[in-house]
Order: structure tokens, then sequence, then C-alpha cells
């Protein structure tokens, strides 16, 4: 957590709740934007006044209710829960409770008030990778309609939803929002800028492999740097230890799941090309006809989850893991490998989630210069040799505030408070300093974002830039992402450990998942958006039809491509 956030505690003494409980209201909103706000900001301060005597007079009807969300336990939502719902509930005299808990967790809570429809919490900030979910069950309300008719009479006439840069990771198929979101984080290529620099470094680079030493392009790239910094003498630095040129996990857990969910075979080149995502087939390898409708993971039915596209795309991952990577590295999961590069000696990471900014711009580390400027720089991953122009380069994470249509209205109004009481335009700047989770495009070009981006590594230049588009959640393709979400860790684990072979794994994968699409078809629970699978055809009929699933490319090493990091930033500019 940020050492500098303050404790609920010493928030509470400041808004006059210790002890005898203060009247909610505008005393309390004044207290709260002197003492945490400030001129952190997208609004002036008559505004944020304007903006929070909405939030006191909407809440009227609910004060002194007690409401429960929940989240997963990132730096974020720790200031939200700590810092933000105290805020609230002395503002607006409504009792927040707002829960941590691991991200496995909110899906198994969410998918228990799915089926049984019991209201177990108000609200969830859910990833948007449940759109499809959400969109084919119809259990979450749709805050489209929610705002024009139950919801607007506590909808913040501030709200500007256009403002929301990931508004089209929450919209279904149908055009409706489901989901408000609440942070942002993408996966990017992290590496040693001072270390990429050096000129011995570059000139021993360029002698071994004939081209200069950047930020790499293509996997092809990737590999030689890898390869070249693993177990190098960087004593010329004062880098002590050994050094690794990849850093990855492996253990067979439900976070091995999300680093391959996460869009790395559309890096590979797996899906088709489509923003927010590939269209037909996505970055799970799902194909959907023109109305959505699922139709097959397998390339027989004209899925690519078991293409060569991702065979290549594991096969590479595991060959890094084993040869690059720290050895501990294979037994990691996601929360313990992140922390690693911080520790100064992995030279880069294709698969870096720029959540773990914050915990790696702290001063003192070995990643850190003096001046409080990183030694280290994030850039657009590498992507792999059966990518095109056009498709999915990496993934967005994008927590999201979710209703579910089992919460009773009135506390689904309270909850809704909360949720844009925590996203509005008065605390988003504050609280993105704290987490640098970027959902607005008001913070993202907030004066006080340009003074600190040199401190931020190249974060604030990328969610500046129009390259942001490219990275994306898991899109509307996937039907049911808590029942297919743990086959991918249970399957691709068999190729992990050597159990089985990636293409082996890859074929139980997608034979698992159509398993799930049948049932989903047989059971008929999501109507005419539903799975209808397709016929079993040759293989070959679908790589001879445009798009995916690819044929095997014979050579799968191409030409190595690296870009300087100050030409690739110039260009966003």
């Amino acid at each position: 957590m940020n050492l500098t956030l303050k404790s609920k505690t010493a928030l509470a003494l400041a808004l006059g709740l210790a002890g005898a409980p203060a009247l909610a209201g505008m005393d309390e909103a004044r207290a709260f934007l002197d003492e945490e706000i400030g001129d952190l900001s997208a609004l002036t301060r008559e505004e944020q006044e304007t903006e929070m005597q909405f939030f006191v007079d909407a809440a009227k009807p609910f004060e002194g209710m007690e409401i429960k969300v929940v989240s997963e336990t990132i730096t974020t939502h720790e200031y939200e829960s700590q810092v933000l719902a105290p805020a609230f509930t002395a503002i607006t005299g409504i009792q927040v409770t707002h829960d941590l808990i691991g991200e496995g967790d909110v899906v198994e809570k969410l998918q228990t008030q799915m089926q049984s429809g019991e209201n177990i919490y108000d609200a969830y900030i859910n990833d948007s990778d449940l759109i499809g979910t959400h969109w084919r069950y119809q259990q979450a309300r749709n805050l489209t309609d929610w705002i024009a008719g139950e919801g607007a009479d506590v909808t913040n006439p501030g709200l500007d939803l256009e403002d929301f840069i990931g508004l089209s990771f929450t919209t279904g198929p149908d055009g409706k929002v489901y989901q408000l979101p609440d942070q942002q984080f993408a996966n990017l290529y992290w590496f040693r800028h001072d270390w990429f620099n050096d000129e011995k470094n570059r000139a021993d680079f360029k002698e071994a492999y004939g081209y200069d030493l950047g930020v790499p392009v293509n996997w092809s790239a990737y590999e030689d740097i890898a390869e070249f910094f693993t177990g190098r003498d960087l004593s010329h630095l004062g880098v002590e230890g050994e050094v690794f040129g990849n850093m990855d996990y492996g253990k067979k857990d439900p976070s091995l799941g999300w680093r391959y969910t996460d869009a790395w075979m559309s890096m590979a080149g797996m899906g088709d090309v489509g923003e927010p995502n590939g269209l037909p087939v996505d970055e799970w390898g799902i194909r959907v006809n023109e109305n959505s409708q699922p139709v097959g993971s397998c390339v027989a039915r004209g899925g690519a989850t078991n293409a060569p596209a991702a065979v290549y795309a594991v096969t590479k991952a595991i060959e890094w893991l084993e040869k690059y990577s720290p050895p501990a590295a294979a037994g990691m999961t996601f929360s313990e490998a992140g922390p690693i590069p911080a520790q100064g000696n992995v030279a880069q990471q294709m698969f870096w989630y720029t959540a773990f900014t914050a915990d790696t711009v702290k001063p003192g580390l070995p990643v850190m210069n003096e001046d409080g400027t990183p030694k280290w720089r994030m850039a657009p991953s590498p992507h792999g040799v059966y990518w095109k122009d056009g498709q999915k380069v990496g993934y967005q994470d994008a927590g999201s505030w979710t209703l579910m249509e089992s919460t009773p209205v009135d506390r689904a109004k309270a909850a809704w408070l909360y949720a844009q009481f925590v996203t509005s335009k008065t605390v988003d700047v504050k609280k993105s300093h704290e987490g640098l989770t970027f959902i607005r495009e008001s913070t993202i070009q907030h004066d006080s974002f340009t003074e600190r981006a040199d401190k931020l590594g190249g974060l604030v230049e990328f969610y500046r830039s129009p390259a942001r588009v490219q990275w994306s959640p898991t899109g509307t393709n996937v039907p049911d992402y808590p029942k297919l979400a743990q086959l991918w860790w249970q399957n691709i684990g068999d190729a992990m450990s050597g159990a089985k072979s990636p293409q082996e794994a890859l074929d139980a994968l997608c034979a698992d998942q159509e398993k799930v699409l049948e049932r989903l078809e047989r059971a008929g629970i999501q109507g005419e958006i539903g799975p209808v699978m397709n016929e079993e055809q040759d293989a070959q009929y679908w790589f001879d039809q445009p798009g995916a699933p690819y044929p095997k490319i014979e050579n799968e090493d191409e030409d190595p491509k690296t870009v300087s990091y100050d030409e690739l930033i110039a260009s966003w500019q």
C-alpha cells in the first residue's frame, strides 16, 4: 500500500467522526475537500462543492442505511476502502463497508449471487472481462436503462460517461452499458532503460546480434535481448548477483489462467483484427457468428484456441520461463512474481501490469534513481510472428462497478451513489495519484500528471497516446467467464509442468471450452444470444477461410526488430 495513504482513523477524526456521530452534510464535505482533495481534482472548488451537494441531497432517503460492497485488493481499492468509504459515510450518512478480497473470490461471490439470487453484496467492482456474461445472463442491471429509469434520482448530473476511457469495454453488443469503470491498468513491456542505454551493453549487443539494442517490436527481438542479458556480468553498472533476461510466472494456480486469457494469445497473433477485440475470433480463440453467438473454440469448429498461433504462444512462454527467468519463477503466482523486477536483477518483462507502477516507484528501490525518476520504462509489448496490423496487442484490466438485479432497489441506489462518489471528477485525480489506474480522460490530462510524468516511466505518455485503444479486456465472445476461465489454468498448467505438450494441453482446453458451450446451448438459458455450435470440419477448411484460425508458419523465427524508446514516445505525441 502507498505509505502516504492516510489511515481510516485519521481521516475519520479529521471529518469529526470520532465519538458521537456528526450529522452528514456539506460541512463534512468541505472538510473532506480541504483535508484530502485540495487542488488534485479536475473540478474547481465551486464545482466540487456542487457535486458534493448532489451526494448530500440524493443520499437523504438512505441516511443510516448500511451497505456492503466488494473489490479485489489493489492499491486503488485500498484507498477507496480506507479513505473514500469513511468520507462518503461522513458526507452522506450511508454506512459503507468496502471489503477487499482476492480477485478469484470476487468472481466466486458474484457467481454465487447469480446462482442463488441471494444478495451477498450491494455492488461489486468486478472486471469488465465478465461483460459477455452480464450481457447474456441479464442478471446485472444495465446502467443505460438504470440511469434513465429507476436510478435517475440517484445519478450524478456530473457523472459524464463520455469522460470514461474504458466505456467501450463495459458496453454490450446491444449498445447498453453494463458496468462503470473504477480502475484500469494495462499489461505492457517493462525494461531497464539504464541498461539498454549503457554504451558497453549497446556495443556488445550490436556485435553479437547485428542490430541495435532497443525496445523489441517483435518476439524474435525480445528473445535475443533475453538471451543477451541472462547471466550477463553488469558489475560495471554496480549490479550484484545473477541477471535474468525475462520474468514471468508458471505455478498451476488460478492466476496462471489470467496470464493467458489476458491477451497473450492475441499478442502472438492468434485472433482476428478488430477493436476492442478480434471479430469473429477473439483472444480466447472463441468464434462467434453474426449474432454474437459463440459457435466454437477448437479449429475444427472455426475457433483458434488450439491453432498453430496459440501453440506458438504457449511454447514461447514456457521456453523463455525455463531459459531466461529466475529459477523460482516457474513456481510463482501472479502476486508473487509482480514485485521481482523492482528488486533490480531483471532486464525486461513482456507481460507486466501497470498496476505494479505504484509499488515500483518507491524511493530506495534498486530500480529508482536518487532524484525520484525510475531506471526503468514501460512501452508497448512486442508481438508474435502471427500478429497483423489492427489486431489486439495487449490486455487492459477494467475493474468496474456492477449492480446485480438481485440487489433490492433501495440498496442498489445507495451503492450506486457510493460507486459514483469514488469515480467522480471531484476525487478521481487524487485517487489516480494513489493507485495510478486511470479511468477518466480529464484525469489523464490533469496538469499534476504532466508534472509527475517523468517519475512514472512512460505510464502517462501511454495513457495519453492513441496506442492505448489496442489494449482491451476480455470481450463479449466469452459467454460465461467464471466457468470458462478456470479451464485455462488447469489445462495450461499441464503444459507448464511438462505433463502435456502445448498442443495436447490446448487441444484439451478447447475441447473443455466446447463442452461448456454445448451445455449452455442445450440449457438455452442465454436465449438467442447463447452458443449455437458449428458442425466440426477438417482443420484445412478453416485454414483456407479468411482470418483466424491461421495455418502454421513454417519459420516462426522472424527477423528481429527493435525501436529506440525516445522515437517510440515521440510517435505517440
